[in-house]
């Protein structure tokens, strides 16, 4: 965020990776979503975008290229804004994503250090999607399952930050490659408090659990919970597989909103209302105690 004046700021952001789908335009639907998902974190309005792309131009098709560009065109338009430029390279590996520039109000810009006591946090998109792409790599992914993952990963955040600037959010921040717990752990050390999630409450995509308990996980999942662990507390009986489903890495997820508990309700039914995906309830930030994450 660079403050312009007193009052206004430009909000920028940049990602790019690899195809984690075989279709060449949902791959590039997707990495545009995800690449607007830190605006959208931020309560940041985005204005316009700029192409990333390597693409091994002598290898594949340009064909692919022009797809994986239509994905991102279409999913900026979905999002009210125009890719203006960008820039390209030839490369063994294809890679896509966007410069996204915004713009936002200094005093209501949403951060992921201001979580309070007392706050209830909310997810806007269930996990697993790490684990989806991991699958799809090793050919073990059902056809419903890649349709179903690719329908979430291509969903914009956008209606999640209206909602949460409405409702009064106090932190937030977008769920991607540091899973769940890397990106609460992050919070809630920056807000100097500890947060109680309810596993039970957790919501997974349709079928990633069975591929958990398969070590169909990929390796940045598994880092994820090596490195949150000496903050967490996990219940005795919790699976292995089931503590590493919570730290799935994953890729263009929801938004982790730590919003005032008497505005949930409203924030859940409002969100239903205007979105395909689920938002649901996880937990409660409390005051700091010796860890930073409890799963009960």
């Amino acid at each position: 965020m660079v403050r312009l004046d007193g009052e206004n700021a430009i909000v920028q952001t940049v990602d790019f990776f690899t195809p984690i789908v075989d279709d060449p335009y949902a791959f590039g639907q997707i990495a545009a979503a995800n690449s607007l998902s830190d605006i959208y974190a931020m309560g940041a309005e985005p204005l316009f975008a700029l192409n990333i792309v390597t693409f091994p131009s002598k290898d594949l098709p340009m064909e692919t290229l022009a797809e994986i560009l239509r994905g991102g065109s279409d999913k900026a338009k979905e999002a009210g804004i125009s890719i203006v430029g960008g820039h390209s390279i030839d490369d063994k590996e294809p890679k896509y994503g966007l410069v996204v520039t915004g713009r936002g109000v200094v005093g209501k810009l949403i951060q992921n250090s201001t979580a309070q006591a007392g706050d209830a946090l909310i997810l806007t998109k269930p996990i697993g999607t790490g684990i989806i792409a991991t699958a799809i790599k090793r050919g073990v992914a059902p056809e419903e399952m890649v349709t179903g993952a690719t329908a979430i990963m291509s969903t914009l955040n956008r209606t999640a930050a209206d909602l949460m600037l409405n409702h009064g959010a106090h932190s937030a921040t977008d769920v991607t490659g540091y899973g769940l717990l890397g990106h609460l752990l992050e919070m809630c050390q920056a807000s100097g408090v500890t947060a109680e999630v309810n596993y039970d409450s957790l919501q997974f995509i349709e079928g990633v659990e069975e591929l958990a308990q398969k070590d169909v996980i990929p390796g940045g999942s598994k880092r994820n919970l090596d490195f949150v662990s000496p903050h967490v507390i996990f219940p005795d009986d919790l699976p292995h597989h089931q503590k590493i489903m919570t730290a799935d890495a994953q890729t263009s997820g929801g938004l982790l909103i730590s919003i005032p508990e008497e505005n949930v309700q409203n924030f859940l039914e409002e969100f239903e209302e205007n979105s395909s995906n689920p938002a649901f309830r996880i937990g409660t930030i409390r005051k700091k105690s010796k860890y930073h994450i409890i799963i009960s």
